[in-house]
């Protein structure tokens, strides 16, 4: 009988890097984790594929993954074609009735069938699901205001459909974890009144982690993480270190209401939660399975 050939470099590295990883893989073992998915890594056929095989491995790890989804874009490009105008108060969609009747087919038909047949392919068991299915989310209209330049008088601003969540039941989701099946969550959601709701995807996840009691919560983003003022990376951060990085201008911009979403989820009982680039290929492997992690931990 033939010898068998000795085993390639990469082969063995492949072995290391499974050794290295069985630990952090024990640790989640039948943990919740829910991962917000969007940005430029939902619009790179390469990088979703990717995505769909590592929410495949965790749930085949023994993991359960949870998917939350945005699609900003892709609502952009629907209402452009359709010849319906809408625009942006405060980092929000304003959202009336024609639109949310797109914001609706957008995120809870097309990209939410798209993902959970990207994870169907990759062997995952998908399903795909809303706010409204089993009243799951309950929203309540957002309100905002903002200042007039020209009156410099305050004034209340009507945002119409968009909505942020008031109560989720967690009944829908945990049966469907038990069935041993991926929830892939679209952040469309009923509110009392009979209407429905467009709620920001971000938000709409942190309340869903901290129903469900989530060990972990990752947002993948377009940015690495949170950035000192050198622009290095900052692997973990406390909450009181995360408040006063936003007191002295160290967090600014869109990354404020990314962080203090993150605050918002712990203080509702998620464990730990994880901004990170979603461009890196794996980043969701990365983060849970390896000592570095890929992005910043933010931790009570």
């Amino acid at each position: 009988m033939a010898d068998r050939p000795e085993p390639k470099s990469n082969a063995i590295a492949t072995a290391r890097l499974l050794s290295t990883a069985l630990p952090y893989m024990l640790a989640y073992d039948e943990k919740i984790v829910v991962v917000k998915y969007g940005g430029a890594a939902m619009g790179d056929p390469e990088l979703a594929r990717a995505f769909a095989r590592d929410i495949t491995l965790l749930h085949t790890s023994g993991v359960f993954p949870v998917v939350v989804h945005g699609g900003g874009p892709q609502i952009g490009r629907m209402l452009d074609r359709l010849g319906i105008v809408s625009e942006f108060r405060g980092g929000l969609r304003v959202t009336d009735e024609k639109t949310i009747e797109v914001v609706e087919m957008v995120l809870a038909g097309s990209i939410n069938k798209e993902i959970v047949m990207a994870i169907n392919a990759e062997g995952g068991k998908a399903v795909g699901l809303c706010g409204k299915d089993g009243n799951m989310v309950f929203a309540e209209r957002v309100t905002r205001k903002e200042i007039d330049p020209g009156s410099n008088i305050e004034k209340v601003v009507d945002l119409g459909f968009v909505g942020e969540p008031k109560t989720v039941n967690r009944a829908v989701i945990d049966m469907t974890l038990k069935a041993d099946l991926i929830p892939v969550i679209a952040p469309v959601a009923p509110g009392h009144d009979g209407r429905t709701y467009n709620v920001n995807a971000d938000t709409f996840a942190g309340a869903v982690a901290g129903a469900i009691g989530a060990t972990r919560l990752l947002f993948l983003t377009d940015v690495p993480g949170v950035l000192d003022r050198n622009g290095k990376l900052l692997k973990e951060l406390t909450v009181k270190e995360a408040k006063a990085l936003i007191a002295d201008g160290t967090v600014s911009g869109g990354m404020i209401p990314k962080v203090e979403t993150c605050l918002d989820a712990l203080a509702r009982g998620v464990e730990g939660v994880v901004i990170l680039d979603g461009k890196t290929p794996h980043a969701v492997l990365l983060e849970l399975f390896t000592e570095h992690g890929a992005g910043t931990l933010i931790k009570p």
